[in-house]
């Protein structure tokens, strides 16, 4: 096997496949990266038998073949190398790899040990990869963080002609995004339940494409994979097992109190109150007459107050959340204002973002909080 490639497409392509390398692998083969040189291509591919990564790149091949590496130590060596030419060569079982005066020698492992990668499953639709990295990364900071509890470690996924909704849940907060999308196969729907960070992973790495294609297996198949793919890359991923809990009927349809405040003010003062007790401590905030009035610590400990202006519609109310989670909302709503629902001091609050004062609603994104219990 001999070839040449730019190093902008090695990196990219390496980069890519990397997130699927194995840290606890149960082979030693599963360390490494798949490449196969043949006609005017280089295949990369990498797994860790739950998740599987390729990318191809336009290559010039002198000699085609298959060859197994060290993956972590390829993307070191590659992201290291100038952007000028790099040249592979295999020399028995050994891959020498040489850009200008630095040349660098890498073992092989058996690729004949290496495991069958599963085929992309057919594809159901597309979606705007900016759209999609945004839709993802609003839900799944919501996701658990419990390996214990495997269902909420994941993002629910709702495929229909229409739309896909996304939904995350960690127990104390849950985050769901409706995204129109561009079906393939007509009348197809399915739900699956994918890992949170493998999604939010391979969503964000595909930003720098148009457009993201969408696979899911049936439900009916055996073998319940999801796939991503865009420009030259691709991942299959296994679903997640167990049912995500129902979630619709949490969302109140009817609210007594609302709030419209400006994102950047209210997230400002969040984190500077909070600052005087731990993360998971309530914060405090009492809504009433146009402003609302932040609070947290207590008797001889730090305390710290303060108020900011706000549109209140409805009732006046008093209610305590985890700043942290308050925050994570705050942020992912993307707006320039919030509206903050509520029902009752005891029930959970729902964000919603608007683009302006007077704009409209953004309903297809809502954050759902529940509250804290506090001394008064």
């Amino acid at each position: 096997m001999k070839f040449t490639v730019e190093q902008s497409a090695l990196v990219d392509g390496v980069n890519w496949v990397s997130r699927s390398l194995s840290t606890r692998p149960i082979k030693t083969e599963l360390l490494g990266i798949v490449i196969e040189a043949t006609g005017e291509q280089v295949y990369l591919s990498a797994s860790d038998l739950e998740t599987a990564s390729k990318a191809h790149f336009q290559a010039e091949i002198k000699e085609a073949g298959t060859v197994l590496v060290p993956g972590r130590l390829l993307a070191e060596i590659s992201r290291s190398l100038p952007n000028k030419p790099i040249t592979f060569t295999l020399d028995g079982t050994r891959v020498l790899v040489t850009s200008g005066n630095a040349k660098f020698t890498l073992p092989t492992l058996t690729v004949e040990e290496y495991p069958n990668l599963p085929e992309l499953p057919t594809t159901t639709g597309v979606i705007a990869s900016d759209i999609f990295a945004t839709a993802v990364s609003q839900v799944a900071v919501a996701a658990g963080r419990d390996d214990s509890l495997p269902t909420l470690t994941g993002v629910h996924v709702e495929i229909n002609e229409e739309s896909v909704t996304l939904a995350a849940t960690d127990r104390y907060r849950l985050a769901v995004r409706e995204i129109v999308w561009e079906p393939s196969t007509p009348n197809f729907s399915t739900t699956a339940l994918l890992r949170a960070r493998t999604i939010a992973d391979a969503a964000k790495s595909l930003t720098g494409t148009k457009n993201v294609s969408l696979s899911f297996a049936p439900t009916t198949s055996n073998d319940r994979l999801a796939g991503f793919a865009s420009d030259g890359k691709t991942m299959t991923s296994r679903m997640l097992d167990g049912n995500f809990p129902p979630f619709r009927h949490l969302l109140p349809q009817e609210v007594t109190t609302t709030a419209l405040i400006e994102v950047a003010t209210l997230l400002d003062s969040v984190k500077r109150v909070a600052l005087v007790t731990d993360k998971t401590v309530p914060l405090r905030l009492d809504f009433n007459n146009n402003t609302l009035s932040l609070e947290a610590g207590a008797g001889e400990e730090a305390q710290a107050t303060e108020a900011i202006e706000i549109l209140l519609t409805g009732e006046a109310i008093a209610i305590a959340f985890n700043p942290t989670f308050l925050a994570d909302g705050l942020t992912a709503v993307g707006t320039k204002f919030v509206q903050i629902s509520f029902t009752g001091p005891n029930k959970p609050a729902i964000l919603m973002g608007k683009s302006d004062k007077d704009g409209t609603l953004i309903e297809s994104y809502k954050y759902l909080l529940m509250p804290m219990r506090y001394a008064s």
